[in-house]
């Protein structure tokens, strides 16, 4: 199954450029009509801005964008290329812009969704969709610490804690770091501490 990055959840942020008013707002969608509803819901909820320009990347779907008024290529285009370097998928960015008066220069559009792209993204957070290898993992509190240590070098996440006559970890590893970490696991503790495969997901992240 492929990994991928994805935003963790709705973001949003806005700034000022020359009196110029920029919104920006990231979603995590799976289809493209979920991406035409959120767009169509901006451009409902601020049907009194000058612009609401958009871009959408969909997993193994289309990738498509709009400068919605502004001039060609100075806002939906680098709103994608945002995204495309940011490496993010199944994401919709809406830049909503309330026009301050003064001209920008196609310059300094481009710059102005760009960033607002950017700041949605920051705001939303990024999660890696990958397969996910559960472990159910009872260490002493001696190796407690080092334990959590070596899950985050190996780019773990620890779900749930559980603590009793000893430390009881569900601890998630992407599927091809698994058998490094429990090698090392067992390395580092001379093979006292162990832990149990319980099961595989596929999901989401944040990292």
């Amino acid at each position: 199954m492929d990994e991928y990055l994805v935003p963790t959840g709705f973001g949003e942020d806005e700034f000022i450029e020359k009196k110029s008013r920029f919104i920006g707002r990231v979603w995590p969608v799976d289809t493209e009509e979920e991406a035409l509803e959120k767009i169509q819901q901006m451009k409902k909820q601020h049907y009194d801005a000058t612009h609401n320009c958009w871009a959408y990347v969909i997993k193994d779907g289309p990738m498509r964008f709009s400068d919605d008024g502004e001039p060609g290529g100075t806002a939906g285009n680098p709103m994608m290329q945002v995204l495309q370097r940011e490496n993010i998928y199944n994401v919709v960015c809406v830049v909503t812009r309330y026009f301050g008066g003064i001209l920008l220069g196609a310059g300094g559009l481009v710059r102005a969704y760009t960033k607002g792209t950017k700041i949605a993204i920051d705001a939303a957070g990024k999660s890696m969709k990958r397969v996910w290898t559960v472990l159910y993992l009872p260490c002493p509190y001696t190796y407690y610490e080092r334990v959590k240590l070596e899950v985050a070098a190996f780019g773990g996440i620890i779900r749930d804690t559980q603590f009793g006559a000893e430390v009881e970890l569900e601890v998630l590893l992407a599927e091809a770091q698994t058998q490094p970490f429990l090698t090392r696991l067992t390395d580092m503790t001379a093979a006292t501490v162990e832990a149990m495969e319980i099961g595989q997901e596929y999901r989401a992240f944040p990292v």
